[in-house]
């Protein structure tokens, strides 16, 4: 067999299964054989055409897989291998990468994500992995393809959401916005040492789901005001920490609002169009706050760190995995997703 099936975006709206070459490794490549990945809503924004992509390009950033074909200058890996890649695949080599902040590798912003952004993706039955030796890591033994599919992004970008907010023990935290990733960033708040998370949404589901992931305050925005629960909670101060997951000037502004002075907003979302930040939310910048974005870690010891985290059982991200598609149904499997319904939060795509 030479060629494999591929999800291709070809123009806003527009994405379709095709037969490309199945890619040849490089020395420092590795082909992986896909065997589960899934739809972020980064795939969406590109769908979408608000986030712009070479047309043409096979997408998709979270591949689980197993070594098909290894480069010439790969060490430490056998082919059959079960592995893992992060969404951002990083040299390990460049100035931005030994001076940790490896995301933005080769000195560009968002410089680590390639995959389904500057090079072909994982929604396809093989995949090309750069910089191998930087970026498979071994599934560990006994973890299953959906308990580490979280691994590659959603969960290193909710819990870097919470790492880089700096977030100490005995924090009072907000999440605005229950998807994926802000799931994913109440459960690290929980590990990073929080002890009073709020979670905002209006899914009833997504919110008991926060629950269970460590969120001790729910509130459903349509039943609620958020920040005068959030002020009544914290008897006026705000919160330490406030963290953005979901992208909008309205759930941006709402944790600047949420802050106490000093506090943090970590901000996670992709922002489409124009974010403005109202003076008086941060006391005419004369109120000792910060703001901080992430770009999803990467690289194989990120990955490493993640697994084990799952593996020891601390974490349980399985219930996120809501539908299940094949390859070859991708295009509806998208269509459920960027319309969120029937209670979707992730989808596997298995080839």
């Amino acid at each position: 067999m030479t060629t494999m099936k591929a999800a291709v975006w070809l123009e806003p709206g527009r994405i379709e299964i095709q037969q490309r070459p199945i890619p040849e490794p490089g020395p420092t490549d590795a082909l992986l054989r896909v065997t589960t990945t899934t739809i972020c809503g980064t795939d969406v924004h590109i769908l979408k055409g608000e986030y712009p992509v070479t047309p043409g390009l096979i997408i998709g950033h979270e591949p689980v897989g197993v070594i098909e074909k290894l480069g010439s200058a790969v060490r430490g890996y056998q082919i059959g291998q079960r592995v893992i890649a992060g969404a951002i695949t990083p040299c390990g080599q460049c100035h931005p990468c030994l001076d940790g902040i490896s995301s933005q590798c080769g000195g560009k912003a968002m410089g680590g994500w390639q995959l389904g952004n500057t090079i072909d993706g994982c929604q396809a039955e093989y995949v090309l992995i750069p910089n191998a030796q930087a970026n498979l890591t071994p599934v560990p033994d006994g973890l299953s393809d959906e308990q580490v599919l979280m691994c590659p992004d959603i969960m290193s970008t909710g819990f870097g959401g919470a790492e880089s907010g700096g977030i100490r023990i005995g924090d009072t935290v907000v999440i605005f916005a229950q998807g994926p990733i802000g799931l994913c960033a109440t459960a690290g708040a929980k590990l990073m040492g929080a002890t009073r998370i709020i979670v905002v949404d209006s899914v009833a589901e997504r919110l008991e789901i926060a629950k269970r992931l460590g969120a001790d305050i729910t509130i459903n925005f349509k039943q609620q005001d958020p920040l005068e629960q959030i002020m009544a909670i914290t008897a006026g101060k705000g919160v330490d920490v406030a963290i953005e997951a979901l992208g909008t000037q309205q759930t941006f502004e709402s944790c600047l609002r949420a802050l106490k002075p000093g506090g943090t907003l970590s901000s996670l979302g992709v922002y489409s169009g124009k974010l403005s930040m109202p003076l008086d939310a941060i006391a005419a910048g004369l109120g000792d706050h910060k703001i901080i974005t992430t770009l999803c870690p990467g690289g194989k010891e990120r990955m490493r760190r993640l697994m084990e985290v799952v593996a020891s059982g601390r974490v349980d991200l399985t219930a996120m995995v809501t539908h299940r598609f094949k390859l070859d149904d991708i295009v509806a499997a998208y269509d459920l997703f960027s319309h969120q319904r029937d209670g979707v939060l992730k989808i596997a795509i298995t080839p």
